[in-house]
């Protein structure tokens, strides 16, 4: 197997409904430009209050990747 290179690069997904569903968001959205995921890590989970009230779910991801060099 020959020794390989990954990037790690912070993302933050957002959800109304809960933070498994603001990672997938992010996830999914970066699988629309990344080739070879590999694994996303949930550094922090927090969510966004508006007039008082739970508005957003947000999940912020280091999510790694193959690096291919130009």
């Amino acid at each position: 197997m020959a020794d390989s290179v990954y990037r790690v690069t912070e993302l933050v997904g957002t959800s109304t409904e809960s933070w498994e569903k603001a990672a997938q968001a992010a996830i999914e959205t970066a699988a629309g430009s990344l080739r070879d995921l590999r694994v996303a890590e949930v550094v922090k989970l927090d969510v966004t209050v508006e007039d008082g009230k739970l508005a957003r779910y947000r999940a912020r991801l280091n999510l790694s990747f193959k690096y291919e060099p130009d």
